[in-house]
């Protein structure tokens, strides 16, 4: 795997192949050390022109545990708030020996350029761009939801079958793009729910269906419900009326988790609008994924580096490396 830039070019096979390295890379964080040497000698840059907490934390916290040394590049202070370029900083980054760049740009498509310019050699993966894409949550997800009903038994399985609501604020969503194709490629069906206002003008092209009816769609009893964060920061105009009138029609609230069937599971890539998209009754439940989001993105994320930065996967597992 040269770069992973978007899920829409993602085949089945490789997608899989992610997935279940991940889970060698979960079984060895497990143990009472948990770093594996497989990645000593490389480094990763995590190039970061958005803020972000939780995504680079776990970039970082996966690279430092295959032994990869880490630079934190932050856009704030830097030279690229004084007008540095794209192009400087890649070359920049080349002169210093880069094996692998994790970039999040607030412009869709920076990936993709970072990947194809020929400014730097390095590996690139997308940590999100734009409103574009952002391949290593969709693929934490789809981890989640194997994991939680297929247990051990994970390995090599697709999500043929299964259905999933991805509600909210769907229009400035790259979570939610990314997790329609690669739920899609994985076999699952894909429903969409949102305000019309919050659903991107033309989805004809898209392989999913299209409510603005919560009640509607929870009647169609899918196996996972995504609740997506109204993005305030991105709204320059009012997409709905009040924040209380969005949660009364779109947020899942205790009442519309009894109307789930018993199985299904609640997930949210956070952080969460408490109240707004999602109640706390909804959050802390048993159901939610939330947590085990988050822990299961740093597998994920080890095992993107690592089939980037190691080539594919061999007849070796990680597990068996660390001893």
């Amino acid at each position: 795997m040269r770069h992973l830039l978007d899920t829409r070019t993602l085949s089945r096979d490789d997608a899989l192949r992610i997935l279940d390295v991940a889970e060698d890379m979960r079984d060895t964080q497990s143990r009472e050390v948990k770093k594996l040497p497989t990645l000593r000698g490389k480094t990763v840059v995590n190039l970061f022109f958005e803020d972000s907490t939780r995504t680079r934390i776990s970039f970082e916290a996966a690279a430092k545990r295959l032994s990869a040394d880490v630079i934190n590049f932050s856009a704030k202070g830097s030279s690229v708030s004084k007008g540095e370029s794209l192009q400087d900083t890649a070359q920049t980054l080349q002169a210093m020996g880069a094996d692998a760049v994790v970039i999040r740009h607030g412009a869709s498509g920076a990936p993709h350029t970072l990947a194809t310019s020929g400014w730097i050699s390095a590996g690139v993966l997308n940590a999100g761009d734009g409103t574009h894409e952002h391949p290593t949550q969709a693929l934490l997800d789809a981890f989640t939801i194997r994991k939680r009903f297929f247990g051990d038994d994970s390995r090599g399985r697709d999500l043929a079958g299964f259905h999933v609501a991805i509600v909210g604020d769907i229009l400035h969503s790259r979570v939610a793009r990314s997790n329609v194709w690669l739920l899609t490629t994985l076999g699952a069906r894909v429903t969409l729910v949102a305000p019309p206002t919050l659903v991107p003008q033309d989805v004809s092209a898209w392989p999913v269906t299209i409510s603005y009816d919560l009640d509607q769609a929870i009647a169609s009893a899918p196996d996972a419900v995504m609740m997506l964060r109204i993005q305030l920061e991105r709204m320059n105009a009012a997409y709905f009326p009040t924040e209380r009138e969005y949660s009364r029609r779109w947020g899942l609230d205790a009442a519309r988790m009894g109307s789930l069937p018993t199985a299904s599971i609640v997930m949210h890539p956070g952080p969460m609008n408490r109240g707004l998209e999602i109640s706390a009754d909804a959050a802390d439940s048993p159901r939610s994924t939330v947590l085990e989001q988050v822990a299961n993105g740093v597998s994920v994320r080890m095992a993107a580096l690592y089939l980037l930065l190691a080539g594919e996967r061999p007849t070796t597992h990680p597990q068996e490396e660390a001893r």
